[in-house]
């Protein structure tokens, strides 16, 4: 199958050495902005063509797949340019910038029966089979509750620290340790309790995300651009636990019994770079007519950007592009005979069908009275000051309050759901010296640079 990259970054480097061997898999074009970085690329990786423009590239009737490889803040124009040229689509990890991005261009491949895939590859991982099977083993007993976490000092990236380019650690790595927790213990949430810290530039710096399903099994996930972490996953069970290597690419499954004594373990196989299981996936997906890829359907796609549209909102963080252009999505028919996993808008809204992707992350049965909602409203009034002194305050004189609450479905409001409101995270007064630099300002301190972030071309460590 013929491949084209949209970009000539590190990530369109590591796909292009993972193109060179994978067998079906054929290095065809490859597009930059800058012509002359497109035929460098092309010389170095063994592409037949190069061009200086996106829309050039896939003007090309030899392009068959188009593996997106921007910055997320890109990842919705550039999908929407390959599927009006009739091009199937493997985007980067984050898919979009929000669920509303990510619905239109799902509807869109849907309609016109080419694929459009979100390449994070650890779903797409045989690893990930492993540990599904050893979960369904019983050896851990009954899991209850899971750990995951992800970091790397990664704040000299510009694409990580600038709003306009869908910067943060959420997007970039938080991404995948709430998908390693939708993975293990599935969607079914029933509230959310997450912190953040911000950058003077707006985004998120590092976070603590905790869910609480429906069953009672709990999730606790940390993720950071500011340190190295161990990038350890543990799945606790009432027989024993379960121990991942590297949630961001496994490379090894280590099982405890009671005794903490190792009594399983799997070790990843040998990969090219990793990426060539989502590749896989997708040149099969076409080849059999699908618009998905099993490993990650489009209903998991949005119902994972709705989540992450659903923390931000809570921490208060919405990108420039967000507030001048909203994405609005208008009912239409499914093209004839074809069936769409992803629900539809009508009127700006979304259909709150029970089941769909859309529904209440939690099932409230009793609403607050109107007299109850007065009365709390009344109480906030006398107990918090104004807000406007609050944009005088430094990051490091207070953390950011994560904002209004989280929610998905409005009037939702019962205590301890989705819609309850994130508390404040209080730092008591002390007599101690004041440092008045900013967060960001401190952090630069520290000399991370470009030369000391951990590279992309590290496969094994970094996607």
């Amino acid at each position: 199958m013929r491949i084209g990259i949209i970009g000539a970054g590190s990530i369109a480097g590591i796909m292009a050495t993972t193109l060179q061997p994978l067998h079906g898999a054929q290095c065809y074009a490859i597009a930059s902005r800058d012509i002359k970085r497109a035929r460098e690329f092309a010389d170095k990786y063994g592409f037949e063509r190069a061009y200086g423009s996106y829309a050039d590239m896939l003007s090309d009737p030899g392009v068959e797949l188009v593996y997106i490889a921007t910055p997320h803040s890109h990842h919705y124009e550039h999908i929407k340019m390959c599927l009006e040229h009739g091009k199937h689509v493997l985007c980067e990890k984050a898919f979009c910038a929000n669920a509303d991005q990510a619905r239109e261009v799902l509807l869109m491949a849907e309609e016109r029966g080419l694929l459009l895939a979100e390449a994070i590859w650890t779903r797409y991982m045989p690893m990930r089979e492993i540990i599904n099977k050893v979960l369904k083993s019983g050896i851990i007993g009954n899991a209850t509750s899971l750990s995951a976490n992800l970091g790397y000092p990664l704040i000299g990236k510009s694409r990580m620290v600038r709003p306009e380019l869908a910067g943060g650690a959420l997007l970039d790595l938080g991404v995948y340790v709430l998908n390693f927790a939708s993975m293990v213990f599935g969607d079914e949430i029933d509230s959310i309790a997450a912190n953040c810290i911000k950058l003077d530039t707006g985004v998120d710096a590092q976070e603590t995300i905790m869910l609480t399903y429906r069953d009672g099994r709990m999730a606790s996930l940390y993720a950071t651009m500011l340190a190295q972490t161990d990038r350890r996953g543990l799945i606790n069970g009432t027989a024993g636990y379960i121990e991942i290597e590297n949630i961001n690419n496994y490379e090894m499954v280590r099982v405890f019994n009671l005794e903490r004594k190792i009594v399983a373990e799997y070790t990843a196989p040998t990969q090219i770079t990793g990426y060539e299981y989502e590749v896989q996936s997708a040149m099969k997906a076409i080849q059999n007519g699908l618009t998905e890829c099993p490993e990650m359907p489009h209903a998991e796609i949005l119902r994972m950007m709705q989540l992450m549209d659903s923390i931000r909102e809570a921490w208060g963080i919405e990108f420039p592009f967000e507030k001048d252009n909203t994405i609005r999505i208008t009912a239409q028919d499914i093209a004839p005979g074809r069936k769409s996993s992803v629900v539809r808008t009508d009127d700006d809204k979304a259909q709150k069908k029970p089941g769909s992707v859309v529904r209440k992350i939690s099932e409230t049965s009793d609403k607050i009275s109107k007299e109850e909602e007065r009365e709390e409203k009344a109480k906030d009034a006398r107990e918090k000051p104004g807000r406007g002194h609050d944009d005088e305050k430094s990051a490091t004189q207070k953390l950011k309050d994560p904002g209004d609450r989280l929610k998905i479905e409005e009037g939702s409001s019962e205590p301890g759901s989705v819609t309850e409101k994130i508390q404040h995270i209080v730092i008591d007064d002390d007599d101690r010296p004041v440092d008045k630099r900013s967060l960001t300002g401190k952090l630069r301190d520290l000399s991370l640079d470009e030369d000391t972030v951990l590279p992309y071309t590290d496969y094994r460590k970094l996607k």
